[in-house]
């Protein structure tokens, strides 16, 4: 049987679903700066696939890397986490 890599995966909040099969994923990411100390939040956006377009605004989902599906979209929905409020 054949071993797969590891597919990186993020937890993010969706920031929009306008696009149809598509969502954008904003994920955070705080760290604290090497030299100075200070905590840097980094929030960098993901186009992921939606098969059934079940996402909608605010919510919090984990989306995986998979094959370039198309121009800017390389990563899919894996599953939702929780619901917006």
């Amino acid at each position: 049987m054949e071993q797969r890599n590891l597919r990186k995966e993020r937890i993010g909040v969706v920031t929009g679903d306008k696009m149809q099969k598509s969502i954008t994923v904003a994920v955070r990411r705080r760290f604290k700066h090497p030299i100075y100390g200070k905590f840097v939040t980094v929030i960098k956006k993901y186009i992921a696939h939606d098969e059934e377009d079940a996402c909608k605004m605010g919510d919090t989902v984990k989306i995986a890397e998979t094959r370039p599906l198309s121009k800017r979209k390389k990563w899919r929905l894996v599953e939702i986490i929780e619901r917006a409020k």
